[in-house]
């Protein structure tokens, strides 16, 4: 009789054996590239909810308020009008971090007015608003106010001081994967910054 062609179980158990390693390698030299995209989504979230807020307030000619919540996982940065029942206001939105990333400065990061990003505070705080100035300013609000002229102040009634600041991102015990996002009160100017290894730990602007 001809002889049946086919696999035996061993060449099966070996063949899987083999998909199965190749698998798991593939799975894990992935994993650095998935925990940078997590944080470069966060990253993206955070900016572009900021600028929504700004544009917001410019085109409704309204106050919009954000807040920056870290009191529970995940950390979330909501928009919203800052005087409930405004006519033609958008609907208030919330945006959550993703849970392994935070609002987080990193231990390592430049503390020095000099090294920050755009010389706003020394990075005491992972939410550090509230600056008048470059260094001026007591920081650490995790609140700000948008108002119709593009401006970022402290006072929901837009009458208060400029509110500049910085918002720092990170994978908690990771220091390069730290992201920053500043704001420049007076103009509304917003501005993103990523942490780089140059003989220390280095802000460069994205």
């Amino acid at each position: 009789m001809c002889r049946q062609s086919g696999f035996s179980l061993l060449e099966m158990v070996m063949v899987m054996a083999i998909a199965t390693v190749a698998a798991s390698i593939t799975f894990l030299s992935l994993q650095p590239a998935l925990k940078q995209q997590r944080v470069t989504n966060a990253y993206n979230t955070v900016l572009s909810a900021m600028r929504q807020a700004r544009d917001n307030a410019i085109g409704q000619r309204a106050a919009y308020t954000v807040t920056f919540s870290t009191a529970s996982v995940p950390h979330t940065i909501r928009i919203e009008p800052t005087f409930a029942g405004f006519q033609g206001a958008l609907s208030p939105a919330t945006y959550s971090l993703p849970n392994d990333v935070r609002f987080d400065n990193e231990p390592g990061i430049p503390t020095n007015n000099q090294f920050v990003p755009d010389r706003f505070g020394t990075a005491s705080n992972a939410v550090d608003f509230g600056y008048t100035g470059q260094g001026v300013g007591v920081g650490g609000s995790k609140v700000l106010y948008f108002c119709p002229d593009g401006s970022a102040q402290d006072s929901p009634q837009c009458t208060g001081n400029v509110n500049n600041g910085v918002v720092y991102i990170a994978r908690p015990g990771e220091l390069y994967s730290s992201r920053a996002i500043t704001l420049w009160g007076a103009t509304g100017r917003i501005r993103g910054w990523r942490l780089y290894t140059s003989g220390g730990a280095v802000w460069q602007r994205q």
